[in-house]
């Protein structure tokens, strides 16, 4: 143990944390800066996917849903509006989460900046914490600017009949979509490989989820594939906090995404951990 020459105080040797438990001020600090990161251009980041997610929600149900047209879903008759109305309000959280999380580590390699975020005094986790944080927050930023649009677009019936459920697999699924970004950043060197990324898996998965049908009436085949979907079982739960019913068991889809999460989760934190294409 040494001393400062001019406090006197003593300093921990060389390779000893300073920091023993988690560094909350410092996780705090990231994540505040992630979210005004994107919280300065919320017109962009928040209210444009709002726009955008109520304009697919009066082309639907122009073209599809008009007459009074309804899905059958477990024996009850549901207005196609209502319908799909919570499936475009838990897809719009997911596609920004994901933005969000493949944005942070990418455009710092890019830009060379990347040391922002290994420099300061935070453990992996820490890391991981403050990225997946940032975008679990813009998801529901968007999440509740999309409700709130619905709520007042006449016609259409959103008030939440299980509160728990729309909050559970909103937070799984926007954590879901985060560690699959943060994954995304890790591996890609140009933006170009983010947008494959958003273009040919997160796109298809979440229009092919039963957000505008029900699983039930497609085939056995079509049903299946349906079922190996992880977007399938996020927009099913959030869709019961809504209307009461879903095309699948609550416990298997909150199972499901849980178990998903903390894979994800701890490949991330292997792969941050090792400065895979970060330090490298």
């Amino acid at each position: 143990m040494s001393s400062h020459p001019e406090t006197g105080h003593s300093l921990p040797e060389p390779g000893v944390p300073v920091i023993r438990n988690v560094n909350w001020g410092g996780l705090r600090t990231l994540y505040i800066k992630e979210v005004r990161r994107f919280f300065k251009v919320q017109l962009q980041t928040v209210w444009a996917p709002a726009v955008t997610t109520l304009l697919f929600l009066v082309i639907f149900t122009v073209a599809l849903g008009g007459g009074g047209r309804t899905v059958e879903l477990h024996g009850q008759s549901i207005h196609f509006a209502d319908f799909i109305a919570p499936g475009l309000i838990v897809m719009g959280m997911l596609q920004n989460a994901f933005a969000n999380a493949s944005f942070s580590l990418l455009v710092g390699k890019i830009q060379g900046t990347i040391v922002d975020y290994l420099m300061p005094p935070l453990s992996t986790g820490e890391v991981l914490a403050g990225l997946c944080g940032g975008s679990v927050t813009r998801a529901f930023c968007v999440g509740g600017a999309v409700w709130l649009a619905m709520a007042l677009w006449p016609g259409v019936e959103v008030m939440p009949r299980h509160l728990w459920a729309i909050l559970w697999f909103g937070f799984l699924g926007a954590l879901f979509l985060s560690l699959l970004g943060v994954l995304t950043s890790i591996w890609a060197e140009k933006f170009d490989h983010a947008a494959a990324v958003t273009n040919f898996v997160v796109a298809p998965l979440s229009l092919l989820s039963g957000t505008f049908y029900s699983v039930d009436k497609l085939s056995p085949v079509f049903q299946t594939i349906s079922h190996l979907n992880p977007f399938f079982y996020i927009i099913s739960g959030f869709r019961y906090g809504f209307l009461g019913v879903a095309d699948s068991p609550i416990l298997l889809g909150s199972g499901v995404i849980l178990a998903l999460d903390v894979a994800l989760g701890l490949a991330c934190y292997a792969l941050l951990r090792s400065g895979w294409k970060i330090k490298n």
